[in-house]
């Protein structure tokens, strides 16, 4: 995310707060909540440039602006364990989550082809609340961690670890072997209220308009779906991600 630019207000508190990127808050118009980021960021130390208006609509390269704007340099290695509250932790990678996973109920979220930004954001905003370990990406054919992702998510991607695979059907696999099983959101699929979600999950979700991949498919151990009367045939990818993360963790922690 070298040189990202993030234009919404909780987005960019966020970066300020946690101070998990580098880079300079640019300034083009007076209010209270711009003035109220500027003097948080002058207390966090970093760097703040007044700009004009034509300035940083240039910086914005098309991403909406109220006239501010934060430019990364590049983002610490450093993630906030957002499921236990205490300290920094490494980004991390499936491999090294694996290494150091002793947990019996976790929950690992897998995003097959998500290619809308918001959508992406959404469900990282999600996986925040609901304290997800780890979701991965494909390398190809999928939305990028970008500033409008950031913007979607309230900043909640600097806190979710989130890493790019170029092998989602090997990542089950390896995922499988350390005590996984393998649920696949799918309208055909068994109800979310009658599946048993102890234990060690891993949540797959498929595209916006094609749901999972066939390849993907075939490597669910339970396909399951969410219960509903309505007109419309489905839910929205986000809302169903975050309905089946809700249900999981509810059974996991609550139960």
């Amino acid at each position: 995310m070298k040189g990202s630019v993030f234009s919404g207000f909780h987005s960019i508190e966020e970066i300020l707060r946690k101070q998990k990127i580098e880079g300079t808050l640019y300034l083009a118009r007076s209010s209270r909540r711009n003035s109220g980021l500027a003097d948080l960021a002058k207390k966090q130390g970093y760097q703040i440039s007044r700009i004009s208006e034509g300035e940083i609509t240039r910086l914005a390269a098309g991403a909406s602006h109220r006239g501010i704007l934060f430019v990364s340099r590049h983002i610490s290695s450093e993630k906030q364990d957002r499921k236990s509250g205490s300290g920094n932790r490494t980004a991390l990678t499936l491999e090294s989550y694996l290494s150091d996973l002793n947990e019996s109920n976790a929950l690992v979220l897998i995003l097959d082809g998500i290619t809308d930004p918001h959508n992406l954001g959404a469900i990282i905003r999600s996986s925040d609340q609901f304290y997800v370990d780890l979701i991965l990406i494909p390398s190809r054919n999928s939305a990028k961690d970008n500033s409008t992702v950031s913007k979607t998510s309230a900043g909640a991607d600097n806190y979710v670890n989130i890493d790019v695979v170029t092998n989602l059907s090997r990542s089950i696999d390896r995922l499988r072997e350390s005590g996984f099983w393998i649920y696949g959101a799918d309208m055909g699929g068994e109800e979310i209220g009658q599946t048993d979600f102890t234990g060690r999950v891993v949540l797959v979700m498929g595209s916006e308009g094609k749901g999972l991949r066939d390849l993907t498919r075939t490597k669910c151990d339970t396909l399951v779906s969410i219960p509903s009367k309505g007109h419309i045939d489905s839910f929205n990818v986000s809302v169903a991600a975050g309905i089946m993360m809700y249900e999981i963790r509810r059974q996991q922690v609550f139960s």
